[in-house]
């Protein structure tokens, strides 16, 4: 295996941000990513960011895989978005048997979709369980060979599962206003036969009682699953405020302010207020990020206040992040709203992302207030 620490994996990635952001236009378009954009994420090591040493990943921590989908969010805020979504997703089936993961990773460069929710049935059957239902928001879908879908049981709680995509029907549903590249479609499972080895409870997920006996000692897989989740979005978030704050002074020097006295916008004070005040943000954001990311790293035990922490640095980044590229945007002009500009892009992929269930600031914000005022948790996802 081919040994990288965070600045060679960050470094590669950052070759390929020309490639991606030349390549947005066309999947926004399309709603998928385009396949070259694949290609390339496979060749600057991207879906082997989470994949096992012995698998021949780079099992990298929190921190690396924050600063390496910051750089590919610089390209393209779906692109960085699905990758991440690719990254929470291998790190889950890291959790399943040993001989579950041996013939998931057998594949190479393996993608694989995930979600959380339990919006389907499963029934026991033989060795294992007959899953009917569907799920929504599936990012990366499109181009995954398996899927970690969650479903409820009538008597056991709900279960997490691996099913190949093969076994499962999409549907084109993903006509939205952000992250349109990401290809987020529905993905349908019809009397899908599930064996019992790739199945784990949901509850025993949620409380650190993995399955794998490989990965006990690696400290990336003993973390607990929504800290680990949250820390794994926040990079395209970093890359999409960078993005916005480059695409916006790239345009400066050209611009004035119509029907002002200003033929420079960059001369303008209500700029230097903007450009700071969104600057600042960004700080704030990156700092949230850190402390979220060396949280995951770190910590061996978990309080529940720190579970609950670890979900607000995440709206909180997500918040900050908002307002910065909502300041930028406004500042850029009604030539901004053409779609080959790239400031609106990142401000519908933003305002997405932000509208995302887990990563709401509201909800987030609220969770923590919760705890901090000695009341419990009103939800399991901690």
């Amino acid at each position: 295996m081919e040994t990288l620490q965070k600045p060679e994996l960050a470094e590669r990635a950052g070759k390929i941000v020309p490639l991606l952001r030349g390549n947005a236009y066309w999947s926004e378009g399309h709603r998928r990513l385009h396949p070259l954009s694949i290609e390339a994420m496979g060749d600057a090591g991207v879906f082997k960011l989470r994949v096992p040493e012995r698998y021949g990943g780079y099992a990298c921590d929190s921190r690396t895989l924050t600063e390496v989908l910051s750089v590919l969010g610089q390209g393209d805020g779906s692109t960085a978005w699905t990758a991440a979504v690719w990254s929470i997703a291998t790190w889950l089936t890291c959790l399943f048997p040993d001989e579950v993961q041996d013939e998931v990773f057998s594949t190479p460069d393996v993608r694989i979709c995930a979600t959380l929710s339990p919006t389907a049935v499963a029934i026991p059957k033989g060795s294992g369980y007959t899953v009917t239902g569907q799920w929504a928001f599936m990012s990366g879908a499109l181009h995954s060979q398996w899927q970690v879908i969650a479903a409820a049981t009538e008597s056991t709680g709900p279960i997490m599962a691996l099913v190949p995509m093969s076994d499962l029907e999409i549907m084109d549903d993903w006509y939205t206003t952000g992250l349109k590249g990401s290809g987020s479609v529905s993905t349908i499972a019809t009397d899908v036969h599930v064996p019992a080895a790739r199945v784990l409870p949901l509850g025993a997920i949620l409380h650190e009682q993995y399955a794998s006996r490989l990965n006990a000692d690696t400290p990336i897989y003993r973390a607990p699953l929504l800290p680990t989740a949250s820390a794994s979005s926040v990079g395209t978030l970093l890359g999409l405020a960078r993005a916005a704050m480059g695409a916006f002074m790239n345009r400066l020097p050209q611009r004035g302010i119509t029907y002002t006295g200003y033929t420079s916008q960059r001369e303008a004070p209500i700029t230097h207020l903007q450009v700071a005040t969104a600057e600042m943000k960004v700080d704030e954001a990156q700092f949230h990020a850190d402390r979220l990311a060396t949280q995951v790293d770190t910590n061996t035990t978990w309080t529940t206040r720190e579970r609950a922490r670890a979900r607000a640095d995440m709206g909180a980044v997500c918040q900050l992040v908002k307002e910065a590229v909502d300041i930028l945007n406004t500042a850029s002009g009604g030539s901004s709203i053409y779609d080959t500009v790239p400031i609106q892009q990142i401000e519908r992929d933003v305002r997405a992302i932000n509208l995302h269930a887990l990563m709401h600031p509201n909800t987030n914000l609220e969770l923590y207030g919760r705890v901090l005022c000695g009341l419990d948790p009103n939800t399991y996802y901690l």
